[in-house]
């Protein structure tokens, strides 16, 4: 059984006490809150595996309560669970560093089966290679830094993801498809703008060396190349 730590914030009681008491039932330790302040209060005082959160909470809405944990956590997976199904809510939501979004009304068993696929995902990553020398960048994966002789960028765990892949990678035409299903758990449209919106980051971030380029294959995917 999975022994995942589970914060859960919902402002509907009901919704709050099923989902509590389904993932319970499957092993999960699970923290349930009512709104964004006692969870963002709860997030800082103990660790969580992963965090389920309602868009529409009391006190503290969720997307500024996501935001707010990335400014603390790059790392732990945040799953949106919410009825605003609007493309621009969603966007929203990836932007304050969502990795999944789940729109209401909902199946607990997709709800286990989405988490599981970024629980999953944190205890395969491959830290073999902690450290990248990129031209005149040294990537630190493990401590989300890119140092630059002239500036030192601190990392969200999902631009260190990327620009890792890219640099396992390095030369090959990277798959849109598959950045998406290993960084993110799927391949949907949303989460593809999603996407580019961190290649474009990363760009802006190696623009001290012009050397570096990571060229967009229109519909295919990412090619990240060091000229000589």
């Amino acid at each position: 059984m999975n022994n995942a730590r589970v914060l859960v914030v919902e402002d509907d009681q009901n919704l709050r006490f099923v989902i509590k008491d389904n993932l319970s039932l499957q092993g999960y330790q699970v923290t349930a809150c009512a709104d964004g302040e006692q969870a963002w209060q709860t997030f800082q005082d103990q660790p969580f595996d992963i965090c389920i959160l309602d868009v529409m909470l009391p006190k503290l809405d969720g997307f500024s309560l996501a935001h707010q944990m990335r400014q603390q956590d790059t790392h732990t997976p945040i799953l949106f669970l919410t009825a605003r199904s609007l493309p621009e809510d969603k966007l929203n939501g990836f932007q304050n560093g969502a990795d999944d979004y789940i729109v209401k009304p909902f199946d607990m068993q997709e709800l286990i089966m989405r988490m599981e696929v970024f629980l999953k995902r944190s205890k395969r990553l491959d830290f073999s290679q902690e450290q990248y020398q990129l031209g005149q960048y040294t990537f630190h994966y493990v401590n989300l830094k890119l140092n630059h002789p002239n500036q030192i960028r601190k990392l969200t765990q999902k631009e260190a993801d990327i620009l890792k892949m890219l640099c396992d990678h390095q030369g090959q035409l990277l798959k849109r498809e598959y950045i998406l299903k290993e960084v993110w758990g799927d391949d949907d449209y949303f989460l593809g703008r999603s996407m580019d919106v961190f290649i474009s980051r990363l760009r802006k971030y190696l623009n001290h060396d012009p050397r570096i380029a990571i060229s967009n294959h229109h519909g295919v995917g990412f090619l990240l190349t060091l000229s000589e």
